[in-house]
């Protein structure tokens, strides 16, 4: 598959933040957090970091899982191969 112009766009922009990158790190070790976990984790704002999961989501990095009035998120492997690639620029 190849990802080009405004979906590689898209993609890039939705990890470019450091909070998402965070995110995207928790996410990896611990699976399955609702918006309340991930908030607690990182003493963040709610509002705000539902925003970062939605720009992830909508970057096709995060996958959401609905349980009953709760939503589940977990990392899609595109979201892997994105920690991966980060993590070999930062040792650069």
């Amino acid at each position: 598959m190849s990802i080009e112009g405004r979906s590689l766009e898209r993609i890039i922009k939705g990890f470019a933040n450091h909070r998402r990158l965070a995110i995207l790190a928790l996410l990896k070790k611990k699976p399955e957090l609702s918006v309340a976990e991930i908030t607690r984790e990182f003493d963040a704002n709610y509002e705000n970091t539902s925003d970062h999961i939605r720009k992830l989501a909508i970057a096709g990095l995060v996958l959401k899982r609905y349980q009953g009035k709760e939503v589940r998120h977990k990392i899609t492997e595109r979201a892997e191969a994105v920690l991966a690639f980060c993590k070999g620029i930062a040792r650069s």
